[in-house]
């Protein structure tokens, strides 16, 4: 696969910044239609060479690696007239050509290749250093976002300068590469700016809770946004602060980021779900979302020792891409599609292979597998790997990040090969958010720089992970199925499979969930309100919940309660009852019985129905998500509906592949609920709403499976009296017409 892709890149696009895949040939910044901020990766010096220069010793490719150094220190040139992103060139350039650098003197070192090289690749990230460093030339000390390589900032050529607002990942990830680049070089400059952004970024966090926001203004230090989580904005520079520790020995940054990881998990971590908060007031969530950056946050979490959490998210994210293939640019609370593009992002496989490292479970080998053929079946083209534009239909953007490169198959081959495979000892280095490998050895062999000194925060009260990395045996010492007991309360998050059923369950109760109280009912759990569970407890009870979980242990449990399939069967012309679809049933409402159907606006029915008098009458069609399946059936029976079709909004769903479920209520009496409910997964679904927009009226019988009608004297019959009713004329001739 890396072949494919490096080869393509090689043959049909270098020195281009970037392949185009579907295209077939380089994308140079200025000749292509402008993609607005994706561009400013692009600076005319060869981007995904120089980006993949490492991974091709990590592949053990190591005569395209040499032949792959030479053409960058040859023919790379970093001096171009043209506006960059600060972020982007720093993890992808200058990481690239540190990294590199480290790989060749290695190779140099070990006597059998190499022996040409004389640190040229140092020189060069060196002078990139020195171009990205008027961006720092601010009052407050935090970074331009972006800088003219020719030109820098203020230049009046440099084309940039006017920004105000910056990014906290933007500012905040720049340490390690500066500070590696200051060892490196015993220039302490780089070092120095790094340092000090990292600084302002700590001391504008809120005090009260401990977190920082997304966007921050580089003149004064306030804050532009101030939603926060561990996703796209932010994500880096918690990262940053954990690896600048492993990889300097300072213990200034293992204590910031032993602080914000309290509070992460504090507000922002609620799992499986990682979620977004106002800064200032943590405990209300700023959105119904997640972005696919955060899908980094489980590998951090290995490295700080916290497996458990980070276990239960990648699960959910599992999950999420067995649901969609990949795992969309963003999707909801409920794992719905928010953003369907997906461009080939690394970060779920590298929190895989942190965690296939941490537990040796090969279960994460099994995950590695599933992007492995997902990948070759979804993504693969002639030219390469193109980026997926929208994750529900499967169409292609002509795009390949130099990030694919760089992360997707460093990640995956470290995941399934032996570490005596490769040319180096892994465990000497740590990955760059880029994945670019940088000794740990540089906080002891080289010098930190003078003046970086600065006074430790007060540290929280320590724990057994504060100052050590991840240890298997204290962790779960003889229990190779720890990841397996934290996974199994996951692994029907998203309605995909067979529900089980343990005794002991841990599930997010969100309003916006995907109904919870209906899921927990379904598995023989009950939600008590606190007061009345508690009742008769004395005043000195101070631990409070919600809700009390309550596990019913009937004779009957929900594996051994069979689900009578039900069908809707569409007899209306053209269908005449041979089209059938399986449903689900409802514990509540009343006989079922045939009718037309009018489709509810809103369609998921959770506000005032606003065709009520469309739907009176008539069975309504509605959308599964949003609330509650008895709050939906209740308004539909008070607009008049005389039954209601649920159907799932989580695309793709069908009865072959996922066992029916019976829909129950709210947690309060549903005895007022008296209309017929069925539920039709999505597959199912599409065939009645498309029936529907061709036909405008379609008549349905809602029934148990075993009585559905044939097509002999029994459908001939039903057909006859409702054409009746319509003063339509009977068919003549045979019953079977």
């Amino acid at each position: 696969m890396f072949d494919h892709a490096y080869g393509s890149y090689m043959k049909y696009a270098y020195p281009a910044d970037e392949l185009m895949p579907l295209s077939c040939r380089g994308r140079v910044r200025g000749l292509e239609p402008n993609r607005g901020d994706i561009d400013d990766s692009l600076g005319k010096f060869s981007l995904t060479l120089i980006d993949t220069l490492d991974t091709l010793v990590v592949l053990n490719k190591l005569d395209d690696f040499e032949d792959a150094v030479r053409k960058t220190v040859r023919e790379v040139r970093l001096d171009n007239d043209v506006v960059v992103s600060v972020f982007e060139t720093n993890i992808r350039v200058l990481g690239g050509l540190l990294g590199a650098h480290v790989m060749a003197d290695h190779l140099r070192q070990r006597g059998e290749r190499m022996q040409w090289y004389e640190d040229e690749l140092l020189h060069m990230a060196k002078e990139l250093g020195h171009r990205l460093l008027p961006a720092f030339n601010t009052t407050s000390g935090l970074p331009y976002p972006r800088v003219n390589l020719r030109y820098g900032v203020l230049n009046p050529l440099s084309r940039t300068g006017t920004e105000s607002d910056t990014c906290t990942a933007c500012a905040g990830t720049m340490i390690l590469e500066f500070a590696a680049l200051s060892r490196l070089s015993g220039e302490a400059v780089f070092e120095e700016h790094a340092r000090k952004a990292l600084d302002v970024l700590w001391e504008k966090r809120q005090r009260g809770s401990d977190l920082v926001g997304t966007v921050i203004n580089i003149h004064n230090g306030d804050w532009v946004r101030r939603d926060s989580g561990v996703g796209a904005g932010i994500d880096s520079y918690y990262e940053y602060l954990m690896k600048a520790y492993i990889l300097l020995g300072d213990n200034v940054y293992l204590e910031r980021f032993n602080i914000h990881y309290s509070a992460i998990m504090k507000y922002i971590s609620q799992p499986p779900l990682l979620l977004n908060v106002h800064m200032h007031n943590p405990t209300v969530s700023v959105r119904s979302w997640m972005d696919s950056l955060l899908a980094f946050f489980p590998g951090l979490q290995v490295l700080r020792g916290d497996l458990k959490p980070a276990i239960e998210t990648h699960e959910m994210l599992y999950q999420v891409t067995k649901q969609h293939k990949f795992l969309p640019e963003a999707f909801t609370t409920e794992f719905r599609v928010h953003w369907g593009q997906h461009p080939l992002r690394p970060e779920f496989a590298e929190s895989t292979y942190y965690l296939y490292k941490a537990t040796g479970d090969p279960y994460y080998l099994r995950v590695g597998q599933s992007i492995v053929e997902k990948l070759n079946a979804y993504a693969r083209v002639p030219c390469g790997f193109a980026a997926v534009q929208d994750v529900r239909t499967g169409t292609h953007e002509d795009r390949m990040d130099s990030f694919f490169l760089a992360e997707m198959f460093k990640y995956l081959y470290l995941l399934f090969s032996e570490k005596s495979q490769l040319p180096f000892d892994i465990d000497d280095y740590i990955f760059t958010t880029e994945a670019h490998l940088l000794p740990v050895s540089l906080s002891t062999t080289q010098p930190p720089c003078q003046g970086n000194n600065t006074a430790a925060p007060i540290s929280l009260e320590e724990d057994l992970f504060t100052y050590s990395c991840p240890s298997t045996q204290t962790l779960f010492p003889n229990n190779p199925s720890f990841a397996k007991t934290i996974r199994d309360s996951y692994k029907y998050l998203t309605g995909v499979g067979r529900a089980f059923h343990p005794l002991e369950i841990e599930l997010p109760l969100h309003d916006s969930g995907m109904e919870p109280v209906e899921f927990l009912k379904s598995m023989g759990i009950s939600l008590t309100p606190l007061n009345e569970a508690m009742a008769g407890e004395t005043g000195s009870q101070k631990v409070l919940w919600f809700c009390l979980l309550i596990t019913h242990l009937s004779t009957q449990t929900p594996e051994e309660e069979e689900v009578v399939p039900h069908i809707v069967q569409l007899i209306s012309p053209p269908f005449l009852g041979r089209t059938v679809l399986t449903a689900g049933p409802a514990k509540f409402g009343m006989d079922l019985t045939k009718q037309d159907i009018v489709k509810a606006s809103p369609y998921t029915a959770c506000g005032p129905i606003d065709n009520a008098a469309e739907v009176k009458g008539h069975i309504a069609l509605a959308l599964r998500g949003d609330c509650m399946f008895a709050g939906k059936a209740r308004r539909l029976q008070e607009a008049g509906a005389i039954g209601v079709i649920f159907i799932d909004h989580r695309e793709g769903s069908n009865s072959e592949e996922t066992p029916l479920f019976q829909m129950v209520g709210d947690g309060d009496s549903t005895t007022d609920i008296s209309l017929p409910l069925v539920f039709l997964f999505s597959r199912e679904g599409a065939v009645l709403t498309a029936a529907l927009e061709e036909h405008h009226n379609v008549d349905v019988l809602l029934l148990p499976k075993e009585r559905q009608l044939g097509h002999g004297e029994q459908i001939y019959d039903s057909l006859l009296l409702k054409f009746r009713n319509l003063d339509m004329r009977p068919f003549k001739g045979s019953k079977t017409t």
